[in-house]
């Protein structure tokens, strides 16, 4: 599985929202310069990201000088599966296309449903992890234990 930048910074935008509603200053809005110091991410494209988000209903945005960005609904219910989904799309492509629209024959008719099994391995680990999860660093028991084997590491 390949993340772009684009979703692995939109997804630590959104922990970093969850952490902070959760934390001291709860229910103020965030800025996007204080999530892009936080996280290490470029501004510029943490603008475009965040704009995407919001589009995508995953935050929700102020403008002034009290202004900036929070989490649309709490951190338990977004899923990072919703996150990625809004950022780059569906969760697995081959060539573009969706796995049950392929049209593969003879012996590599298979790949067809290893493609299709993959996207819902990835879905099912991806819509069980939320980001408050994450920005509570409590992931849920089956993670942990999928993580904690040393072949995943390599």
């Amino acid at each position: 599985m390949r993340l772009s930048a684009r979703v692995d910074y939109a997804l630590r935008a959104a922990a970093e929202l969850a952490a902070t509603a959760s934390g001291p200053g709860r229910g103020r809005p965030v800025t996007a310069d204080q999530i892009a110091r936080a996280q290490e991410i470029p501004p510029k494209f943490l603008e475009s990201i965040l704009l995407q988000l919001r589009r995508g209903g995953i935050v929700h945005a102020q403008r002034g000088p009290e202004g900036g960005y929070w989490l649309a609904r709490p951190a338990g219910e977004i899923s990072l599966a919703e996150v990625i989904r809004v950022i780059d799309g569906p969760l697995a492509h081959v060539r573009g296309q969706r796995p049950e629209t392929l049209g593969y024959h003879g012996p590599a008719r298979a790949l067809q449903e290893v493609w299709i099994a993959l996207r819902a391995s990835e879905r099912e680990i991806l819509e069980l992890v939320t980001v408050g999860d994450v920005a509570a660093n409590a992931l849920p028991a089956r993670i942990t234990e999928l993580a904690a084997d040393p072949r995943a590491w390599i």
